[in-house]
């Protein structure tokens, strides 16, 4: 029976050449894939994957409150600034 130090010398060995296949087996599958675009002239959307113009861009919130010894605003969404704990908050609101 092999000894706990021969096995996972064993056992390093497989990692090292399971890793080694799979770099091997990736890089055909990717030329593979690379092939067939081209062979076939597709496109990102053609293949399941979301144009770039059709990403949805975020926009960003409206200001709702104000420091009126700063300027800082806040549009009231997540946690709320330093500045504004604690006070009425309909103090700083802005109008509009």
């Amino acid at each position: 029976m092999a000894s706990y130090k021969q096995l996972t010398a064993q056992l390093e060995k497989l990692h090292k050449e399971v890793a080694a296949a799979r770099e091997k087996e990736i890089a055909a599958a990717i030329a593979d894939i690379k092939q067939k675009i081209a062979e076939y002239d597709l496109s990102a959307e053609e293949l399941g994957f979301a144009s770039s113009r059709t990403v949805a861009r975020k926009t960003p919130s409206v200001a709702k409150y104000r420091n009126p010894k700063t300027g800082e605003t806040w549009s009231g969404r997540g946690r709320a600034p330093a500045w504004l704990a604690g006070k009425n908050r309909e103090r700083f609101r802005i109008e509009g």
